[in-house]
């Protein structure tokens, strides 16, 4: 298991615009593997009603999207919900189940924005700025930007831009379903973030990593075992965690509204 630097988070929303300011240009933005190995996908979910941010990283085979491995973390959050700063409340705990991983993978796709963002750095760019590995946001909704008309068939595709400049491509990713916004995070170019977000797709909306990951989440979140899950106000044995992070009775999951 890799070491990673301690990172100190901004605790207020004018503190991390500011951070987001310095960090954007410092990410490297074209290019991208080739041909990796393995992939890897992150997705959240966040109850309102205990505070609790649930984070699963899934690494699957690449290209024949296999699973090979599981991590997650439940963590109370710390930073408020503000609108393009997501990373300040989701990235931590994705960094931190990322770093339980035994073999931490060739790419990162995350349910998020790459640098189709307010200030050109969102969920997927930062996490791949502190982890320096490439990373693509694969968005379900639009953040910033227009696009033109798209084709209905499965791999069309037409250039995202914001502010007179393309940040990322709205994608059909299955004939006749709404589009995924693809836009690299960090290391990869647009070309090959589309390219390998479409590659890791198996048939559905959203591409197998993140799928995976976020029915694993609903796993944990309902309280069934997943693999290397720790509780970071202390690590406790499986059966003691299902019953620690069981919903309320009657309780409804929620989930955050935007993911920016």
């Amino acid at each position: 298991m890799r070491s990673f630097p301690p990172v100190r988070w901004p605790r207020t929303p004018r503190a991390a615009i500011a951070l987001q300011k310095r960090l954007r240009p410092q990410l490297k933005l074209g290019g991208g593997p080739r041909a990796p190995k393995t992939v890897a996908g992150a997705d959240l979910s966040y109850d309102l009603e205990t505070g609790r941010l649930y984070a699963v990283v899934v690494v699957l085979s690449f290209p024949s999207l296999q699973l090979l491995e599981t991590a997650s973390v439940v963590r109370q959050v710390t930073f408020p919900y503000v609108p393009g700063l997501l990373s300040f409340r989701e990235a931590p705990a994705v960094l931190a189940a990322w770093r339980r991983l035994k073999r931490p993978a060739d790419l990162l796709l995350c349910d998020g924005q790459g640098i189709a963002h307010p200030r050109g750095i969102g969920l997927a760019s930062h996490i791949g700025l502190l982890l320096d590995v490439p990373t693509i946001g694969c968005a379900k909704s639009l953040l910033v930007g227009t696009h033109g008309p798209l084709g209905q068939s499965r791999g069309s595709t037409s250039p995202l831009r914001h502010d007179g400049r393309v940040v990322g491509a709205a994608v059909r990713t299955r004939d006749g379903v709404s589009p995924l916004f693809i836009s690299p995070g960090h290391k990869v170019g647009i070309a090959a973030a589309v390219r390998l977000a479409l590659a890791c797709g198996a048939g559905f909306r959203v591409p197998e990593p993140t799928r995976l990951a976020d029915r694993l989440v609903g796993r944990l979140r309902r309280g069934e075992p997943v693999q290397n899950a720790v509780l970071e106000s202390g690590r406790i044995d499986v059966p003691h965690f299902r019953s620690a992070i069981r919903p309320p009775h009657g309780a409804k999951p929620r989930m955050t509204p935007e993911r920016s």
